[in-house]
């Protein structure tokens, strides 16, 4: 395979880091003092020209990546991207996240590859497509069975599918106009979820399992986005509160519960109060009255609050923890240098030295 051209490479690189911060060209050639003009940034970034080493530093600086990062050939592209968002996102914001989260697997590919532990993701649910809600609740059902998790609430989403093959991200944003993605990449399936939904962890889960379903399942094309959503809810419902334990933990045709009810729900299956009485409502254990009583009295506020009763009483805490799992035992066996697990997690060496003394006591 032949090398690739470095003024490729580099233009790529200074396009990719320039997203990430949100930077147009103009306002790049300001932040570097106008060194350069906009006008030869674009033409750096066409590949029709080299940096010299002084301005390489300068660049690496005010793009806040290493050297190195801006040589790296690309090794994988993100397709079928699918993103969780509002409308309001900002089409700098789409980029910046877009190109962080591509930059974020490339390294943890490497890293698997370094240690020649990659995980291949198989779907067991094939590729079948799914026209109904029933559809989507029997492949909530089959996946559930295949991967062994029987009808118990699942403690942790993050590391079930990071053990699964899928690649998660945390991306640092406080962006709430962003929820999360998911794509497909030469490494298999990836999903990336926003960093402020630490302060909500439910949601974060829920958010976890619809870009899931994204993943697995096999929707009809040309579908609309309203009936594709409620495709997408429905499997993640069906998955995250498994029928035939819902059942036994609600109770059979209810016309009232209580908030005390609700909220052990909430904590034994890592769900919201608004996703359990909805999928109450699914499976007709409460009347549509009794729905929509609890939507115009509590749900549609708290859904607009972004909080709810019981929050506080969630006591677990769910992150990505396998890239950076991978990348201190490759520095502790002595794969990869200090310097280049510093690199890979993007951090100072001072701070990774400091993470693998803590690794290794």
């Amino acid at each position: 395979m032949p090398s690739p051209n470095p003024k490729t490479t580099f233009g790529l690189r200074l396009n990719q880091a320039r997203k990430m911060t949100g930077l147009s060209l103009r306002e790049l050639s300001e932040k570097i003092d106008r060194a350069v003009s906009h006008a030869a940034l674009a033409k750096y970034e066409k590949g029709q020209m080299m940096p010299d080493s002084t301005l390489l530093v300068v660049l690496s600086q005010a793009l806040e990546q290493s050297p190195d990062f801006f040589f790296r050939p690309p090794t994988l592209k993100l397709t079928d991207v699918r993103f969780r968002k509002m409308a309001r996102l900002a089409r700098t914001a789409e980029d910046a996240i877009r190109d962080s989260a591509l930059d974020y697997f490339e390294r943890y590919a490497e890293i698997e590859e370094l240690l020649g532990i990659a995980k291949p993701f198989t779907n067991p649910l094939g590729a079948r497509a799914i026209a109904t809600t029933e559809d989507a609740e029997a492949q909530a059902k089959i996946l559930r069975k295949e991967w062994h998790l029987g009808h118990d609430p699942i403690p942790n989403v993050i590391a079930m599918l990071e053990g699964k093959g899928i690649k998660i991200q945390e991306i640092q944003t406080e962006d709430r106009h962003f929820d999360g993605l998911c794509a497909t990449t030469e490494a298999g399936p990836v999903i990336a979820i926003a960093s402020w939904l630490n302060g909500n962890i439910l949601r974060k889960r829920m958010t976890v399992v619809h870009e899931l379903a994204h993943v697995v399942l096999t929707l009809p094309k040309k579908l609309a986005e309203k009936d594709e959503e409620k495709l997408i809810a429905r499997f993640a419902g069906a998955f995250l509160l498994p029928e035939d334990s819902f059942r036994e933990q609600f109770g059979r045709h209810r016309s009232a519960i209580t908030l005390e009810e609700l909220i052990q729900l909430k904590v034994f299956y890592g769900a919201s109060i608004t996703a359990i009485m909805m999928r109450a409502w699914q499976l007709g254990l409460i009347s549509a009255a009794v729905h929509d009583r609890f939507w115009s009295e509590w749900g549609l506020q708290w859904k607009q609050a972004q909080c709810e009763p019981g929050d506080d009483d969630y006591p677990l805490r769910e992150t990505p923890r396998r890239f950076r799992l991978l990348v201190h035992r490759a520095a502790a066996e002595q794969i990869i240098s200090l310097s280049k697990g510093a690199a890979l997690l993007g951090v100072t060496l001072g701070q990774f030295r400091e993470e693998l003394s803590r690794v290794m006591a």
